[in-house]
């Protein structure tokens, strides 16, 4: 690939198996001897986390395969969102591109070209504030790429000049939406939940920086460029992230093979929005029938059936 690579910032905690399983996927893309990448590895929390987070800085200490290898690491805890927004930025001070990973991202050994290419495609067009690398397991026909108005945070690559329109105030970006009517199509018609992330963001609830991400893009009119089908997949949803449990409904197969051609029209996708929706909406409705069965069990339980 004769082209600049953006630099890849892997961000790592205290998921020994992940981290390495991670990496061994990156190393399968032939860009990344040619890449540099720059870990970010949060400090322990508490003493029960020492043991995890000694181990992964154990791991990426040996790492090799990457054209050069920068390490921060930090002696306190940041937290999830403080240590991707401190370490983006800081990366994109120093670079005009960025490709971001977390440690429970497995990628396809597409996914490099794939970031790289479209980063270099989509620069000049001020509408395009991301690459998608994760797509939820659509039933739709889809074209091999689309845009979607906000953002997205599972393998994604963006550039400083849409970065810097992110704001960090989810109490602010929340009041825009409500001021100028636009929480149901924040929330996909409706049927996502994506008001309420941000609702327990400004609460405390969770630590969501993605869901500012999202937001911030979408207040902006800005796009981002999803794959037809996945070219990661969270491997993190086993109950061993800190915020977040144990699911299937996000499973998506990595398209491992193939190229994907860029979409040149920048218009948020009508097939692509639809195409969520009806995700979301068969989520929602899975929902419900996981609540009644759950009240069904637990009344039979009472009752000694």
């Amino acid at each position: 690939m004769n082209m600049n690579l953006a630099p890849i910032a892997l961000f790592v905690y205290k998921r020994p198996v992940h981290t390495q399983r991670v990496i061994e996927a990156l190393l399968t893309n032939p860009e990344a001897k040619s890449s540099d990448l720059i870990i970010f590895a949060d400090g322990p929390k508490n003493s029960k986390d020492h043991a995890g987070t000694k181990a992964v800085r154990q791991i990426v200490s040996e790492i090799t395969g990457f054209r050069s290898i920068e390490f921060h690491f930090s002696e306190m805890n940041h937290g999830l969102s403080n240590s991707l927004i401190n370490g983006i930025t800081d990366v994109l001070e120093r670079h005009e591109r960025i490709i971001v990973l977390e440690d429970d991202i497995l990628v396809s050994r597409n996914f490099l070209k794939f970031m790289n290419e479209a980063l270099v495609q989509y620069e000049p067009e001020p509408r395009v504030a991301s690459i998608h690398g994760y797509v939820y397991p659509l039933e739709s026909e889809l074209p091999d790429t689309f845009f979607l108005r906000g953002a997205d945070c599972w393998g994604w690559a963006t550039w400083r000049r849409a970065w810097s329109e992110f704001n960090p105030d989810g109490r602010a970006l929340y009041q825009e939406l409500l001021e100028s009517g636009q929480l149901k199509d924040f929330d996909f018609d409706g049927f996502a939940q994506y008001t309420q992330m941000l609702l327990n963001q400004i609460q405390g609830r969770n630590d969501s920086w993605a869901v500012r991400w999202y937001a911030s893009a979408f207040l902006k009119d800005m796009l981002t460029l999803y794959p037809k089908q996945s070219l990661v997949t969270n491997i993190g949803l086993d109950g061993t992230g800190t915020h977040s449990g144990k699911s299937k409904i996000l499973n998506a197969p990595i398209f491992d093979s193939g190229n994907l051609a860029l979409e040149l029209d920048i218009v948020e996708s009508t097939l692509g929005r639809g195409a969520f929706e009806n995700y979301f909406r068969s989520c929602a409705a899975t929902s419900r029938q996981e609540k009644v069965l759950n009240r069904l069990r637990f009344f039979r339980q009472l009752s000694g059936r």
